[in-house]
């Protein structure tokens, strides 16, 4: 019953109306919901209460597959053209740079194990999927697993997985913070930001079955346009994300007025980022390290120097220009996580501008890291 799509689904909408309960009513208002919400369902996975990641559920699937990118939609209903001046460039330039430091820490990392020696022959693929995954998320993981057959040790890539979903869910972690440690203790002017709480209670105050109707409509039938167009596009020779897509859809409606009259799109659209970062935390597996025996620690050891390196490059960066914290946390995301990602951190700075920058090098991960992975794995091969 525990592994129930209705009591998984139950659990995490609880989950996240305690997590902002707690925010609002106790100390935990110093890290805000979304980093309250990746550790409870941390713990309620690991201790069996939800299914792990190796289990799966056909929720997560479906909170990956659709409330993931319709969270994208509604968030970008709200974002103006202008925005991308604000944060584009040194966006790009720090994720191009969080790239490079990737690629470093997965030579530093394969050094620091002696990974040509405890991998064997799986050595170079090994080190072209985590180039991969932290370069844009975690696609270029199994592109690179899939060309090199690594999932027919079954054992080891489940391993991996655990490893790359414990630390995608502590980097998010991690980059929630660092930009609030290193605002309190490198004083600069800094963007101001609206409140989230703000937005969401003023919207919540308004929302009427017409607009709710009208943004479910919109939001469904733009993600099954930006699938289906995919999908022909594909057909003709052309590949184009379907995230790509959806986020055009996007931008082309906000530029509307009707559609900010409409509301209920960021109360739509926050809630589907904490059922996302909630996901993220059940993802978090701790029992699974157990089954590779002592590879576990090596593997653990590999994927922390790879993410400190990158973060050293992207954070160490930002201070030496200094640019904007927040804006390296969402493009180190991108690296890390992806568009989506991305995106649930931006939001959780209350960061309007990071939005659609942060969306669109995220969606240019998912290329640059698979020929990032790719070209690692030949030069080690």
């Amino acid at each position: 019953m525990l592994s129930s799509p209705l009591f998984v689904l139950t659990v995490l909408c609880l989950s996240v109306v305690a997590s902002e309960w707690l925010v609002k009513r106790t100390f935990l208002k110093h890290f805000g919901t979304a980093l309250v919400v990746i550790l409870f369902v941390a713990v309620l996975a690991n201790v069996g209460i939800l299914p792990s990641a190796s289990e799966g559920s056909v929720v997560y699937t479906g909170i990956f597959r659709y409330l993931a990118p319709l969270s994208i939609f509604y968030l970008l209903l709200d974002v103006n053209l202008a925005s991308i001046r604000r944060a584009g460039a040194s966006m790009l330039l720090l994720f191009g740079l969080g790239s490079i430091g990737t690629v470093l820490g997965v030579f530093a990392g394969m050094w620091l194990i002696d990974g040509a020696t405890h991998f064997g022959g799986l050595y170079p693929a090994i080190s072209g999927m985590f180039t991969g995954t932290y370069s844009g998320g975690s696609v270029n993981f199994n592109a690179v697993a899939i060309h090199y057959d690594v999932m027919q040790e079954g054992v080891l890539y489940a391993g991996m997985t655990a490893v790359d979903n414990i630390i995608t869910a502590v980097w998010m972690v991690v980059t929630l913070g660092v930009p609030m440690l290193l605002r309190r203790a490198v004083v600069r002017k800094e963007k101001k930001a609206t409140p989230i709480a703000e937005d969401v209670e003023r919207e919540y105050e308004s929302i009427s079955i017409i607009s709710l109707g009208v943004l479910l409509g919109v939001g469904l039938g733009s993600l099954f346009a930006a699938q289906f167009l995919a999908g022909w596009l594909a057909g003709m020779g052309l590949v184009v994300p379907s995230i790509l897509i959806l986020t055009t859809i996007a931008l082309v409606l906000a530029q509307f007025p009707v559609f900010h009259r409409l509301a209920g799109g960021q109360v739509i659209g926050l809630f589907c980022v904490y059922l996302f970062l909630a996901v993220i935390g059940a993802f978090c597996e701790l029992a699974a390290l157990g089954q590779i025996g002592a590879l576990a620690w090596r593997l653990l050891a590999l994927v922390v120097t790879i993410v400190v390196v990158h973060g050293a490059v992207v954070f160490g960066v930002a201070a030496l220009g200094k640019l904007d914290w927040d804006t390296a946390a969402v493009a180190s995301q991108a690296n890390i996580g992806g568009s989506s990602s991305a995106l649930a951190l931006a939001k959780s700075l209350d960061r309007m501008d990071l939005y659609l920058p942060g969306i669109l090098v995220g969606s240019l991960g998912n290329g640059v890291g698979t020929y990032l992975g790719f070209m690692v794995a030949g030069w080690l091969g």
